[in-house]
């Protein structure tokens, strides 16, 4: 009986139904969009800094785990210094300089034999390796986003550059330039943003961080297999505050659709909730009528978020190759519930006024 009453009540007005589910849907989409491009491009920028194959990475003091914030240049004569260590096996200097010319990008400056050095070098999809001066190298969904080929030529830093091959993604940057180039470029001659250290052996890791500490007091010297851990949110400046404003203004969203809808309801229906209290509904049983209705509208809102999510994953992906939108399980889950908090929240009042009706002024109700 309470079945069918919810799912009639549902029913009754079916295009403010669809309305409510498309908001509530629109909140777990915006939930999930947001927190998975946050989640996402940071997860894919930890995969390619270990997609490199180093060990260990040395920044200057106080830099951000995130490149795109790291410090002041070193001088690069520190590279050397770090190669005389016993334990190392190589060591690769890279400049970080940051373009807005054809979107945001990072760039890395490296040195060619060095950096094969450490990363065991790039898998080549077209073309060849830095040459000249002028070679760029990019790699696969860069060039598929922004229509290159080997041979082509690509603008960056008010400069053409020739795009001397297409490399397998995964190795640090989309973006690559020789390390002379970039230095000149960015008036940085004979510096480097970071340094990318292997080991003779992956086990000797702790051990080669404490001799750089030594040598290197105050630099900042990470494990490069536990930086995808490091990769959340709250390492970004201001990057949890705009998730956590976006994730209220969601709830926001629903909380006030869910309850316009509700008191909307009992407006309209004030008569009916007489007739069902004249017959003996208790205050509960009304409640848990509207809560009923609530519940199957945060369902069907629920579904329509994912299928807005994953439908604008697709587009999203379809439009700009390079960019990770990371949809997981546990976010699901969150969304899901605030949803339903949310939509309860704003049955809430409604419900309490509902059940306080009196069924005599409830029937002469015009």
């Amino acid at each position: 009986m309470m079945g069918q009453l919810v799912w009639r009540n549902a029913l009754h007005r079916p295009l403010r139904t669809m309305v409510s589910v498309i908001a509530v849907g629109i909140e777990v989409a915006l939930v999930l969009l947001v927190v998975g491009l946050t989640h996402g491009v940071l997860h894919e920028v930890g995969k390619r800094i270990e997609g490199i194959g180093a060990d260990i990475m040395v920044q200057p003091p106080s830099s951000s785990v995130f490149l795109a914030f790291s410090g002041a240049p070193m001088p690069q004569s520190l590279g050397n210094r770090l190669a005389e260590l016993p334990s190392v096996a190589a060591v690769t200097p890279v400049l970080l300089q940051l373009s807005s010319s054809s979107g945001l990008d990072i760039i890395y400056g490296i040195d060619p034999p060095s950096f094969q050095a450490v990363s065991q070098g790039f898998v080549y999809l077209q073309g060849h390796g830095l040459e000249k001066p002028d070679d760029v190298l990019v790699d696969d969904l860069y060039a598929r986003a922004k229509h290159l080929r080997a041979g082509g030529t690509l603008h960056l830093f008010g400069h053409d550059f020739h795009v001397a091959g297409v490399v397998e993604h995964g190795k640090g940057a989309r973006v690559f330039l020789p390390l002379t180039t970039l230095q000149q470029i960015t008036g940085s001659p004979r510096e480097a943003s970071l340094f990318f250290v292997k080991c003779t052996a992956p086990g000797l890791t702790n051990v080669v961080m404490k001799e750089i500490g030594s040598l290197l007091p105050g630099y900042e010297v990470r494990p490069l297999q536990d930086y995808l851990s490091l990769m959340t949110p709250t390492s970004v400046p201001g990057l949890n505050t705009f998730v956590h404003s976006m994730i209220a203004l969601a709830a926001a969203i629903g909380f006030l659709v869910i309850f316009l809808l509700m008191y909307m309801t009992i407006i309209e229906r004030t008569r009916e909730i007489g007739v069902l209290k004249s017959l003996g509904a208790s205050k509960s049983y009304i409640v848990r009528a509207l809560m009923g209705e609530t519940m199957v509208v945060c369902a069907a809102g629920i579904v329509a978020g994912l299928l807005i999510s994953y439908g604008g994953c697709l587009v999203m992906r379809d439009l700009f190759p390079t960019l990770t939108i990371l949809i997981t399980p546990g976010w699901i889950l969150r969304a899901a519930a605030l949803a339903i908090g949310a939509g309860l929240a704003g049955t809430g009042y409604p419900a309490w006024l509902a059940s306080r009706k009196d069924p005599v002024e409830a029937l002469a109700y015009e």
